[in-house]
């Protein structure tokens, strides 16, 4: 296997490593687990997004940049390198946002993909439970058809950044005559929806 870099890569490195040394904050922008460090990390995040690194991996048509594995492993060294603040919509950008894109109608994407891209929305995971952790076949949130919307109940634990999360993306059960395995829908879930309850989980660190 031949990784040697193309002349349009190595330019991408040099056009990487220019724009973090340039932009990257000269202080930490403080804990993503405090309201201050994520407003702060938010405003990070949207600079990505002006400067066209929000999303590399995405096709161009919804605002990435086609970038292949070598050039996504090229901007996450250089990040590293540069000692960039930490991404706090990775769920966003990385799960929901594919996902939306491979499966979701065009109806779908348009609605979410942009907020996802710019950061606007951040998206928290809602697929553990209490009684379910990386065993998805046994979760017992579930959600049932009303109308035009869909009414939820159950609970959800280590969601991700749930505490200040606009959005989250749920594995719920909306057939329970099917076999444990089958019957799950993937649900977006507005966290400003009445009824929905936060509890953050306090560590020592």
């Amino acid at each position: 296997m031949d990784l040697s870099l193309t002349p349009e890569q190595e330019s991408f490195r040099d056009e990487v490593r220019s724009w973090l040394a340039a932009n990257v904050p000269a202080e930490p922008l403080g804990p993503t687990s405090t309201p201050e460090g994520f407003a702060a990390h938010r405003v990070w995040e949207q600079r990505l997004f002006e400067a066209g690194y929000s999303a590399i991996s995405w096709p161009e048509a919804y605002g990435g940049r086609d970038a292949d594995l070598l050039t996504q492993a090229l901007f996450a060294e250089e990040y590293a390198r540069a000692g960039a603040p930490e991404r706090i919509n990775t769920l966003g950008l990385g799960l929901a946002g594919p996902t939306l894109i491979a499966y979701g109608t065009d109806a779908q994407k348009e609605r979410w993909l942009p907020g996802i891209l710019s950061c606007d929305d951040i998206w928290s995971q809602g697929f553990s439970e209490p009684e379910a952790g990386s065993d998805l076949a046994a979760l017992r949130t579930t959600a049932v058809a009303a109308g035009d919307v869909y009414v939820v109940n159950g609970q959800k634990i280590w969601t991700s950044l749930g505490r200040f999360a606009d959005w989250i993306f749920a594995l719920v059960r909306t057939d329970r005559q099917a076999p444990k395995h089958k019957g799950i829908t993937f649900l977006m879930i507005d966290m400003r929806s009445p009824g929905i309850e936060v509890r953050p989980i306090t560590q020592i660190n």
